[in-house]
């Protein structure tokens, strides 16, 4: 496939890694230019381009980028996108302000399509850096860590599933987009490293009217690295 990555940190720089080691095109952008991203690109094989080609990327592009800055995308761009669209980032109030539209009951993600113009599929949010970049292990393996997969189109879904199963992962249908809260920042499937069956468990244990609750604790913990 041919896919862009915009964000350059760690999730999109260890997912450009993984996705050109199993033969993918892969451009990956950031912020501050092609020309920020030479260490990157000749670490993980992509091709460091501007934001604008990233968000071209005819197959699949996934923003893994802090939600504050979400709304300095290239939107006509994006919205216009055929390819699958993925939402990697998670929101924290004190990194990325106050959005009414969140607060007021959507899903981060929800949110993320809306500012676009364009579905997306949420998916590689609920992990930590370190074990996505450590610990993804052949298919069968005995506790081999699994990541929850929503969205509205389960084709798309299915090709993301796939993916993740492909780099190294067990991936789980955690439903639809309005869902996703199962899998924010604070709520029990959130970056524990679970095997497959504990990831579903967790996500069914999550409850709606903890939600705010658990952004907010999730928040203060996260503070001091965001």
């Amino acid at each position: 496939m041919e896919i862009g990555i915009i964000g350059s940190g760690n999730i999109g720089s260890t997912l450009a890694g993984y996705l050109t080691a199993l033969g993918h095109q892969v451009m990956i952008a950031n912020s501050r230019g092609p020309k920020s991203l030479g260490e990157i690109a000749a670490k993980t094989g992509a091709t460091a381009v501007t934001t604008e080609a990233a968000a071209g990327a005819e197959d699949l592009i996934i923003i893994a980028i802090p939600n504050k800055a979400i709304v300095n995308l290239p939107k006509e761009l994006l919205s216009a996108s055929k390819a699958t669209i993925v939402d990697a980032g998670n929101y924290y109030p004190s990194r990325d302000g106050q959005i009414a539209d969140i607060q007021g009951g959507l899903t981060d993600s929800e949110w993320v399509a809306k500012v676009i113009g364009h579905p997306v599929i949420k998916a590689f949010n609920n992990i930590v850096a370190p074990s996505l970049a450590s610990k993804a292990i052949p298919a069968g393996s005995p506790n081999r860590i699994a990541l929850s997969v929503a969205g509205d189109d389960q084709q798309q879904k299915q090709t993301v599933i796939d993916l993740v199963d492909e780099i190294g992962f067990d991936a789980i249908d955690g439903g639809t987009l309005s869902e996703s809260w199962r899998q924010q920042p604070g709520a029990p499937a959130y970056c524990q490293d679970l095997d497959r069956e504990s990831l579903k468990s967790a996500l069914q244990r999550a409850d709606i009217t903890q939600r705010d609750d658990n952004r907010a604790k999730a928040d203060e913990m996260a503070r001091p690295y965001l």
